[in-house]
């Protein structure tokens, strides 16, 4: 359990400066604690392409990407899919560059606020976002933070 004020965000990236990942496509996700007036990194985890549980496309039977209509998931295999899934677990929100509509209600029913960026975005950037809203947080992320009111007033226990 985070410490009342602050959430942990997951960043989808590939290049470690940007969130400019689709969730299920993405080299990497990263984790910082952020509260309204600090952030800390926690954790970048990876995923290979290729690797059991990677995020490999699966070709189709003429050797190109398939028939996506036919594939809610874009070809990423249910155990890759279930990795990134479980790192995000714990987390507040998620900011991608994209993610499926399946994928945005999964994630949120993990507890997962999804944010889909328009564009892709510095990672400070994001960061100062996140803080700019834990200054005037809606109920939603009130309650992610563990305050009650928007004075920073802790929940009941």
């Amino acid at each position: 359990m985070p410490q009342i004020g602050h959430i942990k965000v997951a960043i989808a990236t590939n290049d470690l400066l940007q969130a400019n990942g689709h969730f299920a496509h993405a080299k990497q996700l990263v984790i910082y604690d952020v509260s309204a007036d600090s952030h800390a990194f926690l954790d970048c985890i990876q995923f290979r392409a290729g690797a059991a549980g990677g995020s490999a496309p699966v070709k189709g039977p003429g050797g190109g990407q398939g028939c996506s209509m036919a594939d809610p998931t874009g070809g990423v295999s249910s155990e890759s899919l279930q990795a990134r899934y479980e790192s995000v677990s714990g987390c507040a929100m998620l900011f991608c560059k994209g993610l499926t509509d399946l994928h945005a209600v999964t994630v949120n029913d993990l507890g997962v606020y999804p944010v889909k960026l328009e564009r892709s975005r510095e990672i400070p950037e994001v960061i100062s976002h996140v803080q700019r809203l834990i200054a005037k947080p809606p109920l939603w992320l009130r309650r992610a933070l563990g305050t009650a009111a928007p004075t920073g007033a802790p929940l009941a226990a």
